[in-house]
């Protein structure tokens, strides 16, 4: 069993990103180690666990460390026999994609939509398309713990104590315009919208272990401001999401085979980068851990 005096951190230029190693997924970790761990998540927000080889129990059985296991809502997309795993991936076989292609291409956190949006999401890469020798499918993470505390005080003034309208139908209607997607397409988001009725969530978040403040938007989902008008809300939410995905706050993950990366999604918002073919294969797997309600 690997012990916590093991694990060293190597640290990203940014708030968040930095690399954990020490940690063997594929054997049994002992209590002190899996604990270490999380207090270092816990204080980063984005960590990453590189050069790991773990089946789909092994994956499973790590993201159950952090809280109870919850399911993508789309079905299609988990993964045979596992359903704790929700796939991310380009390839078609027989005709039928095993994944979501496009998932995640705009600055967001999981389940932001919902009531009780996720703690955590535990992303692990199995092919990373490469050419010229280059991986391509970078993930970006920005800190908005770090962004909230770098707001001017006027700013903070005018969000803090604020609620944000989030809403998965106003998300899929402008995906919808953007890249169409055909009448399955448009039918199976249409269904999952008929399944989250927009839910209010406060403009900054208290990260429920640590206390810090976070500014809590997703791109396209949240789309008004409580006590301010359409123009000012929209206005407003632009100008925040502009602060939180500056160069400072943000960190730039280079996928590599074996990398499991996990990132909180309070403390930070996230966006893939769609710069790979179809014919550039590309399998990712994701848990996501059971959140609670915002404050």
């Amino acid at each position: 069993m690997a012990s916590a005096t093991e694990i060293e951190i190597v640290h990203v230029n940014a708030p968040l990103g930095h690399e954990v190693r020490g940690v063997d997924l594929s054997r049994p970790l002992a209590a002190r180690t899996v604990e270490a761990v999380e207090r270092i998540f816990d204080m980063y927000g984005v960590i990453t666990l590189r050069g790991q080889t773990i089946t789909p129990e092994q994956h499973i059985a790590f993201s159950r460390h952090f809280g109870a296991l919850e399911r993508y809502p789309i079905d299609r997309f988990l993964l045979p026999g596992h359903p704790e795993i929700f796939v991310v991936s380009n390839i078609v076989e027989d005709g039928r994609a095993i994944g979501m292609a496009d998932a995640g291409r705009v600055w967001h956190s999981d389940m932001h939509f919902t009531a009780t949006p996720s703690r955590c999401s535990l992303l692990y890469a199995r092919e990373v398309p490469m050419r010229d020798g280059r991986a391509l499918g970078a993930t970006l993470f920005a800190s908005t713990a770090a962004a909230y505390d770098a707001l001017p005080r006027d700013i903070k003034a005018t969000v803090d104590g604020r609620r944000a309208l989030n809403s998965y139908s106003r998300y899929v209607e402008r995906r919808s315009a953007k890249v169409g997607g055909g009448k399955s397409g448009q039918s199976e988001r249409t269904k999952q919208a008929d399944q989250h009725p927009d839910v209010w969530h406060p403009l900054v978040r208290t990260h429920p272990r640590t206390g810090r403040k976070c500014l809590y938007i997703s791109d396209e989902v949240t789309c008004a401001v409580e006590g301010m008008g359409e123009t000012e809300g929209e206005q407003l939410l632009k100008e925040l999401l502009a602060h939180i995905t500056r160069p400072e706050f943000v960190y730039t993950h280079e996928w590599r085979v074996g990398d499991l990366l996990i990132w909180d999604n309070c403390s930070a918002v996230h966006n893939a980068i769609g710069d790979y073919g179809p014919d550039e294969r590309r399998l990712m797997h994701r848990t996501t851990v059971a959140g609670g309600p915002t404050f």
